[in-house]
């Protein structure tokens, strides 16, 4: 009998963690294609980078692939470099990279997976179903059939302006990617630089800046002006906190905030919220989540999503020299004009208006999540044949608890499967190695089962 076979588009960190833990639970049971169209494997755009100062915004005593060896890349590290790892340092991202590259480099080469773990390196450009299994074309021609078919396509593309702020982007000063390749080239060393966006993506736009020698002044617009908290080391573990049966949000949050202010550090009850997040967003209404993504997403984010200390530091020096400003308020107008624009907007709380010069204007929204806006030739084919639809708050895709995507007429897509930010809709936090790989485990563990009840499987 020909073995189950299982396509994952996307040999980012998703796909490839996937890959690793079906290996291990599918044993000889099951052929696994890893799909990947960039450059290389197990690194995705996060870690592709090569520069110093873009570090893990997770300490390296969490960033293990795998939830039961929790020390399993701060030992990699410490190996690596002949002697002991600090469970609270951050690494270069290129290194974690690495890490990822060996995993799936040694899985690849064991017995075990020889002959079933296929890395293919092109797109996938359709799916479709045949004769009671998903057919998987590729951009070259080359077609899969398969029996399940995981998405595992990480973040997308940077988030393009939309209505009026869309005639922004066609001005020759305006980035509107700045992870694609060149478009930082053309940045001076003195150029004066207007970034849309305070998070962590403007956090990491700076450090390429730095990183290529730039020295001019830079002002973050955002609508709040917050920029990441850093991380600290704290004393004691993270503090367990859970919500009640029946308790609203609000009050689950006025007792959380007076939980914290109780703690030494803040930190502590916001690392311990962790293992509850995913049941509190699921307990929530669309109505609720919607607010919360109004009202308190730029709050959470900046708690959440920290930067490393001395990633903080360069901020905080930036800061006190004058060099960067961050500002919170809404751009109105970029006025062209030679070499470079005049940027309006119009502070937070305010009616009047502010013009600046710029020499460049850096698009640090982050990651597109509207998927009827993607830029994934895969992912608007399956929106178009009505095999997978947006969740209601344009987060991703809609899947179900078990991770199936769900089809425009409601009905969860047998065999066909999300993982990672793709289906951050249902989950909230399903973007940070931490959680990713618990759901990597958990999604590995729920495709065995249903192959074994299908098929007679030895794994």
């Amino acid at each position: 009998m020909t073995k189950p076979s299982i396509v994952i588009v996307g040999g980012g960190f998703s796909g490839s963690l996937l890959a690793l833990h079906l290996l291990g639970v599918l044993r000889e049971a099951a052929n696994i294609h890893l799909i990947e169209r960039g450059p290389a494997f197990g690194r995705g755009l996060a870690f592709s980078t090569r520069l110093p100062e873009h570090v893990l915004n997770v300490r390296a005593g969490n960033m293990s692939a795998y939830p039961d060896r929790p020390t399993h890349f701060q030992d990699w590290l410490a190996q690596t470099a002949g002697k002991p790892s600090d469970p609270f340092s951050f690494a270069p991202r290129w290194v974690y990279g690495d890490y990822l590259q060996g995993e799936l480099r040694a899985a690849a080469q064991s017995a075990s997976a020889a002959g079933r773990l296929d890395l293919v390196q092109d797109e996938v450009v359709s799916v479709r179903r045949a004769q009671g299994r998903l057919r998987v074309q590729l951009a070259v021609g080359r077609a899969l059939d398969a029996d399940i078919v995981v998405l595992a396509t990480g973040h997308g593309a940077a988030t393009a302006p939309v209505g009026a702020k869309a005639r922004f982007a066609a001005d020759p000063s305006y980035i509107v990617d700045p992870w694609a390749s060149g478009a930082l080239d053309a940045v001076g060393r003195d150029d004066p630089i207007l970034l849309l966006g305070s998070g962590l993506t403007a956090i990491d736009v700076i450090a390429s800046l730095d990183g290529r020698g730039h020295r001019g002044k830079i002002l973050a617009l955002s609508r709040r002006g917050l920029l990441p908290h850093r991380h600290a080391r704290i004393s004691g573990d993270p503090a367990a906190w859970m919500p009640r049966a029946g308790e609203p949000l609000s009050q689950a949050l006025a007792r959380f905030r007076r939980d914290a202010d109780r703690m030494s550090d803040w930190r502590r009850a916001f690392d311990g919220l962790r293992s509850a997040t995913q049941d509190l967003w699921r307990g929530l209404d669309q109505a609720q989540r919607r607010r919360f993504l109004r009202h308190l997403r730029p709050w959470w984010d900046i708690h959440r999503h920290r930067m490393a200390p001395e990633v903080a530091d360069r901020i905080s020096a930036h800061l006190d020299e004058g060099r960067l400003r961050v500002a919170a308020g809404r751009l109105s107008e970029l006025r062209p004009e030679a070499g470079g624009v005049t940027a309006t907007w119009r502070p937070r709380g305010q009616t009047t208006r502010v013009a600046e010069r710029a020499r460049w204007v850096i698009n640090c929204t982050g990651a597109e999540g509207d998927p009827n806006r993607s830029d994934n030739p895969l992912v608007r084919d399956l929106i178009a044949t009505g095999m997978v639809r947006a969740d209601p708050l344009k987060l991703g895709l809609e899947a179900d608890d078990e991770g199936r995507l769900v089809g425009a007429d409601g009905t969860a897509q047998a065999g066909l499967l999300g993982i990672g930010p793709i289906i951050r809709g249902g989950l909230w936090e399903v973007v940070a190695v931490p959680d990713i790989r618990l759901e990597a485990q958990r999604l590995a563990a729920r495709i065995a089962a249903g192959l074994r009840a299908r098929l007679p499987l030895a794994g």
